[in-house]
């Protein structure tokens, strides 16, 4: 049995094993399991059950990696998106006042449109469509926005009125604990450790409770809270989307999904040397596990999902394989169970993992042709554009608009595929309407 599990993941052709992408499947899910908290949080502004949201994301996440290494053998795993829980919660919900009710329905329809056009290839037709100079910036871009990530929850870099942003206050002592796992990290990395970011995590949480400062939990199993006040409410409330602005709303869960998770899955694929000749293999199938895991969480009652970059730590340490989030998934669905031990896992143990991540995907900007100044602009701004914005999609956009235009100007646009041309109308139309 377990040959045969190897021979459907390709384990001899990747070059991997089920000790590695144990391992690997592991520390993906301790480097998101924060999402299991993080989103409830998020999402409960508009009103929805807090509790109910925990069991959905758990639920949701599992249910998006099983997809993604079962159909596609990626080790990305999928789950609900930062960001875009952010806009449903404050932006729709609070700003717009619109019922949570009624945006879970705007994600369902939003989902839907999705998967169309994954079966119509289109995302597939574009991702193609996107130069190797911006696919090694989106991979580079996003490995500099997770290193900031980490940076700043962990108390290393921390928000400052006059200079936007400044180093953070050395007097704390979960700030030191977040030193302490990065030199850990970088130590081991460098003498080649197997394992290195897993052993780092498991050491600064070991540390992180003997010194108090993460604090021991008071029981270890919970009952699991109920779906129920979420589940399927997306679709009794479609008839709700009867507006132009909810329309907007739509359109713009659409917009910001499709290109965070594509973005995020190019920079994950050149991550793990998937990309050849520009192109990555079984993209098509990847893409319908993520459009099939936004359907499904949204009928949970999840905010939209995605591809997930903190996926780039399970492949830091060999997961080459769908096994890897397969694990990752079993993880979240035990975690529903045990979530008061889920509460050691802080953001000073995840945070050196980020930072070093981040490093390990800046190689990518190496392959950037940074002496042609028509696509080292569009380049830079997609790489300086994602940790600035905050948002993967915001950082994309910038360098789409972009890119179109250094061509123009220097030449060479026969060169520029016309998919490219028509995205940077669209994204120059969303950023209209996004601050209308």
């Amino acid at each position: 049995m377990l040959k045969g599990i190897a021979n459907f993941f390709h384990f001899d052709e990747l070059g991997t094993n089920y000790r590695t992408e144990f391992i690997a499947g592991l520390t993906t899910f301790v480097s998101m399991v924060y999402i299991l908290f993080v989103n409830p949080n998020v999402m409960s502004a508009s009103g929805i059950d807090k509790g109910a949201m925990f069991t959905a994301t758990a639920l949701a996440t599992a249910l998006g990696c099983f997809l993604m290494g079962i159909i596609a053998n990626y080790p990305i795993a999928l789950s609900t998106s930062l960001g875009t829980n952010a806009f449903f919660a404050y932006s729709v919900c609070v700003g717009m006042k619109v019922p949570w009710q009624t945006a879970l329905a705007g994600t369902f329809i939003a989902a839907i449109i999705f998967m169309i056009l994954t079966a119509f290839k289109l995302r597939e037709t574009i991702i193609d469509a996107i130069p190797a100079d911006l696919k090694s910036a989106i991979a580079g871009g996003i490995g500099l926005f997770i290193a900031f990530l980490g940076l700043n929850q962990g108390g290393l870099v921390v928000a400052d009125k006059a200079t936007l942003v400044t180093l953070g206050s050395l007097h704390v002592g979960s700030t030191w604990l977040t030193i302490f796992g990065l030199i850990l990290t970088v130590v081991l990395m460098s003498a080649r450790v197997p394992a290195a970011i897993f052993i780092s995590m498991v050491v600064t949480t070991i540390l992180g409770m003997v010194t108090g400062l993460i604090a021991l939990p008071t029981h270890v199993v919970s009952s699991v809270p109920s779906i129920k006040p979420i589940f399927l409410t997306a679709i009794s409330h479609v008839t709700d989307i009867n507006t132009l602005q909810l329309w907007i709303v739509v359109f713009t869960f659409l917009l910001v999904t499709f290109f965070d998770t594509t973005g995020t899955l190019v920079g994950l694929a050149k991550q793990a040397g998937f990309i050849k000749d520009n192109k990555i293999p079984r993209i098509g199938r990847a893409l319908g596990s993520d459009s099939m895991a936004m359907v499904g969480g949204s009928l949970l009652g999840s905010s939209p999902m995605g591809a997930f970059v903190e996926s780039s730590a399970g492949i830091a340490v060999g997961g080459r394989s769908g096994f890897t989030v397969i694990v990752t998934g079993i993880f979240f669905l035990l975690g529903t169970f045990f979530s008061p031990l889920l509460g050691v896992i802080t953001d000073q143990v995840t945070a050196p993992a980020l930072i070093v991540i981040g490093i390990l995907m800046a190689n990518a900007l190496r392959d950037i042709h940074w002496d042609k100044f028509e696509l080292a602009a569009p380049s830079f701004l997609i790489v300086l554009g994602m940790p600035l914005t905050y948002s993967i999609s915001d950082g994309i956009a910038l360098g789409f608009i972009v890119y179109p235009i250094s061509m123009l100007a220097a030449k060479r646009g026969k060169e520029v595929h016309p998919l490219m041309y028509i995205l940077g109308v669209v994204f120059i139309i969303f950023f209209w309407l996004l601050n209308e």
